[in-house]
């Protein structure tokens, strides 16, 4: 009996007058929901104030939803507790005379405030149900924001000057490569003049004679092989000269290619920052939306029953305050409370008499006294005219 008392102290019904079994499971199951919705409240506040600081997870969270619980189950017990009572015509047993009729304004900013929580606590409810999917899908909306921001940009700036600087080195180095191929190529032409030339001295060239002797068509390929060579040698020289001339310009370069570089991955660093920032309510919102509408029996069907699930459980105990006017319970009040205050109206008018009467009798005292001191001025001024008179005639008399 304690816990079923508990359950509707918590609904703010008076006991006493919860008489059927109708009104007591009416009022028990408000108490149970204002208890879950106590509940719901502290959590949704709490998820509300972690997704506001970008689930940073403070602690401080689990201080706010009792405040916001309390403030909300405040009003539903004054709505749930509220008997709107007539009191006019206090003496008559009219049963209809009881109640008065329901007013749409106390319901009605109810039913704002549902929708108010709907937003501000259920949605961060739904959004931390489906985390999960939410940051997969958050993840490639972010890399293709990143990709997005790697094609222009700052980033795209400093990559074209890097390939720039590069294409500049590969120049350098294409020029260093074609001297030493073109020295490769005098050497080839030169083993091939000294091949004609070995072949020559054993009687197979053209002169058909053994032998090199001085002057002859074997020594000259042997002086032609050889000047080759040099040039070959002196040509890899040129290209030796070529890149220690180039590497003033390769050194400068490649400072600048590092601090391009650097730039390039702060920057990067930088659009990570920004793009990750971007992962907040807002965006999570706009993101469950997306998969709702992407994929309606996998995600939206689940989260708009789950969302109107809380609501429902948001307006609950008002719900069937609503749908439980002038039940046994609220007409045991009415007749109390009209009992009391004909009671009270009575002996106020009772009060009302007494004072009346009171004042009756004090106003009839006071004409008492006044017509009895206009006697006695009247018998005064009697009596001084008669003394005048005397005084009068006996001064005659002395004459």
């Amino acid at each position: 009996m304690a816990g079923r008392g508990v359950l509707l102290r918590v609904a703010n019904v008076n006991p006493e007058n919860v008489q059927t079994h109708t009104d007591r499971a009416l009022y028990r199951s408000i108490g149970i929901f204002i208890v879950l919705y106590g509940i719901y409240a502290v959590v949704g506040a709490a998820t509300f104030v972690d997704s506001s600081t970008n689930y940073a997870h403070p602690w401080w969270q689990w201080l706010v939803g009792p405040p916001v619980a309390a403030a909300v189950i405040a009003y539903d017990r004054a709505v749930v507790g509220r008997v709107a009572v007539n009191y006019e015509q206090l003496e008559s047993t009219d049963p209809h005379q009881l109640l008065k009729k329901r007013t749409i304004g106390l319901y009605a900013g109810r039913m704002v405030l549902a929708l108010l929580f709907a937003i501000v606590i259920t949605e961060p409810l739904m959004l931390a149900r489906y985390k999960g999917e939410i940051d997969a899908y958050l993840g490639t909306v972010h890399n293709q924001q990143l990709s997005q921001l790697e094609q222009g940009g700052a980033i795209a700036t400093f990559q074209r000057q890097v390939d720039a600087l590069r294409a500049q080195d590969t120049a350098d180095d294409a020029a260093v490569a074609d001297v030493h191929r073109l020295a490769a190529d005098k050497r080839k032409e030169a083993a091939a003049v000294y091949d004609r030339a070995l072949a020559d001295s054993r009687a197979d060239g053209v002169s058909r004679r053994a032998g090199c002797p001085a002057g002859g068509f074997c020594d000259t390929l042997v002086l032609q092989s050889r000047a080759l060579g040099g040039e070959a040698t002196r040509l890899d020289g040129e290209a030796e000269t070529l890149r220690q001339s180039q590497e003033t310009g390769r050194a400068t370069r490649a400072e600048q290619t590092r601090d391009l570089n650097a730039q390039i991955t702060g920057q990067r660093a930088a659009n990570r920052v920004s793009v990750e920032a971007g992962a907040g309510f807002g965006a999570r919102t706009t993101a469950m939306w997306q998969l709702v509408k992407s994929d309606f029996w996998g995600f939206g069907f689940f989260y708009l029953g789950v969302a109107a699930l809380l609501i429902c459980l948001d307006c609950a105990a008002v719900w069937l305050k609503l749908v439980s006017h002038a039940n046994a319970y609220e007409r045991a009040e009415a007749r109390d409370a009209r009992r009391r205050e004909l009671s009270e109206t009575k002996r106020h008018e009772q009060e009302l008499r007494v004072a009346q009467t009171a004042t009756e009798v004090a106003t009839e005292g006071l004409d008492t006294v006044v017509r009895e001191h206009r006697l006695v001025d009247a018998a005064v001024t009697r009596a001084t005219d008669r003394l005048m008179a005397e005084l009068e005639d006996q001064s005659r008399l002395v004459r």
